[in-house]
């Protein structure tokens, strides 16, 4: 059954307020009431689940001034797009662990920036254990939505991100649903691969407005289903019993037009309802920068817009969750009588 009110998540902590996945980002994301929070976790050198939202590292973290790490700049080919940079499986977690996290849109989040250098970087084990300490102090359920990112590719280094992700789960209590836990990515592959291995969560996959998944493009080439037919009625028919849910990028719901008005909620989430899934939605973010264009206003990217009127859209649609940057807005308006009149 969808929720009278859907989960609010805590994307990568609180970014709308403090740098990505740094420490204090999650613990400002805890203090304002989230439902959950979103690490996302890749792998570093020595197999350690590191939480940081892409493997490339140059705009999250200190590591392009850290002269003893220079040499480690390189180009790689991950799923699919060339990028150089600094990459989480060229370090061990020894050497991560010294690095510091940073603002990645400074020029939208100045004020995020401000913290920029004050901590270092986070394993999927610090994030487990801060929920669930945050839980304990707070006398309330706090869960963590677990995103594993780039399962294939980090596959084609000999790593197996399944049996890692299952290992640190495991060593932190978080294996026999003790807490909520959620785990979600856009390759189907490595989320059934986890659920085979008997770890109790619930079982949630990512889907892109556009495109196709990595892990079935590697497998099958031309022949993988995209995105958009799996978000259909007969592409949500293959899912049932599999997973549990669906999380759609919020333009699936909202449904612009070409002049960037919305013409939703379309029947995406009815439809996913219909079958028993659930379905989060991502990103809610006030700024202009991130509304589509029939809710932006005067005064630049950074500015807040009608993030409200966007929202209404997306809160109508019945999602079950929703995935915020500043928490405090999130909370007021998906879980307070304001936000949950209708």
């Amino acid at each position: 059954m969808p929720r009278r009110t859907p989960l609010v998540i805590g994307h990568r902590g609180a970014p709308g307020y403090r740098p990505e996945h740094s420490r204090s980002s999650y613990a400002l994301a805890f203090e304002l009431g989230v439902d959950a929070v979103e690490p996302d976790v890749v792998v570093s050198r020595d197999g350690v689940l590191v939480v940081r939202h892409e493997n490339e590292i140059s705009g999250t973290t200190d590591v392009a001034e850290r002269a003893e790490f220079a040499d480690r700049r390189t180009t790689k080919t991950v799923d699919g797009d060339a990028l150089t940079g600094w990459f989480t499986e060229d370090f061990t977690w020894d050497e991560l662990s010294t690095l510091h996290c940073r603002e990645r849109i400074a020029d939208v989040r100045p004020s995020s920036a401000s913290f920029d250098g004050e901590q270092t970087v986070l394993r999927l084990l610090d994030v487990l254990d801060a929920a669930r300490t945050a839980s304990l102090e707070q006398g309330r359920e706090i869960g963590v939505v677990l995103e594993i990112k780039h399962a294939t590719y980090f596959a084609s280094l000999g790593w197996d991100v399944a049996a890692l992700v299952e290992a640190e789960l495991r060593e932190a209590g978080w294996d026999a649903g003790q807490w909520p836990l959620t785990v979600e990515s856009f390759e189907s592959t490595v989320l059934l691969t986890l659920k085979d291995r008997g770890i109790p969560a619930a079982y949630v996959y990512l889907l892109e407005a556009a495109g196709r998944p990595f892990d079935l493009v590697a497998a099958q080439g031309k022949a993988a289903p995209t995105y958009a037919h799996t978000a259909s009625p007969a592409g949500l028919d293959a899912l049932v019993g599999r997973v549990d849910g669906i999380s759609i990028d919020k333009r699936m719901i909202l449904a612009p037009d070409r002049l960037g008005r919305s013409s939703g909620p379309s029947p995406i989430v009815a439809d996913a309802h219909e079958r028993g899934l659930r379905v989060f939605t991502w990103t809610c973010r006030p700024e202009n920068r991130f509304l589509i264009g029939q809710f932006r206003t005067r005064g630049g990217p950074s500015e807040f817009g009608d993030w409200e009127a966007e929202w209404s859209v997306i809160r109508d649609a019945g999602i079950d969750g929703v995935f915020v940057d500043h928490p405090d807005l999130g909370v007021a308006f998906f879980r307070d009588a304001r936000g949950a009149a209708r």
